[in-house]
């Protein structure tokens, strides 16, 4: 990263309280070392596997995670995203398109644990993930304990 550019902060957005917790972090971070945050929400067509194979929620699309990413935002500001916050939905994987989104940054910020996995995991799957394998170093940001903040 040369001098002139500003630093690239992403950071994983799922609609848990902890990633909630890492985009107010990102957000703090950036605006103290000039940076810009890139929020990035990954979605994919809900399905479920059954004898037949997998079955696609026909009443899931694009606009419903972009209006649930909307919501997230709003949620953690409510006054309005701050000036400089770009906002990326992507379909896909999760930890792959996180990985692919730390190339060139200077910061990939993420939740300790997102919406799914196991109540006693130290980490989920996802954090994990991005901590062993991303372009940039990694923060995995815990919940806090006042959602509200």
């Amino acid at each position: 990263m040369q001098s002139s550019e500003v630093p690239r902060v992403v950071v994983g957005v799922d609609g848990s309280p902890s990633s909630y917790a890492a985009l107010r972090w990102a957000d703090r971070y950036a605006r103290g070392v000039g940076g810009a945050v890139e929020a990035v929400c990954v979605w994919d067509t809900p399905s479920s596997r059954g004898w037949s194979g997998p079955a696609i929620d026909p009443e899931f699309d694009l606009g419903q995670a972009r209006e649930r990413f909307t919501q997230e935002l709003h949620a953690v500001f409510p006054d309005g995203p701050p000036a400089g916050l770009t906002e990326h939905l992507v379909e896909g994987d999760p930890s792959e398109v996180l990985i692919r989104a730390s190339e060139g940054a200077a910061l990939l910020v993420v939740g300790r644990r997102g919406r799914g996995g196991f109540a006693r995991a130290v980490l989920g799957s996802v954090s994990q993930r991005c901590a062993q394998h991303a372009a940039c170093p990694v923060v995995v940001v815990r919940q806090e304990d006042d959602p509200a903040r």
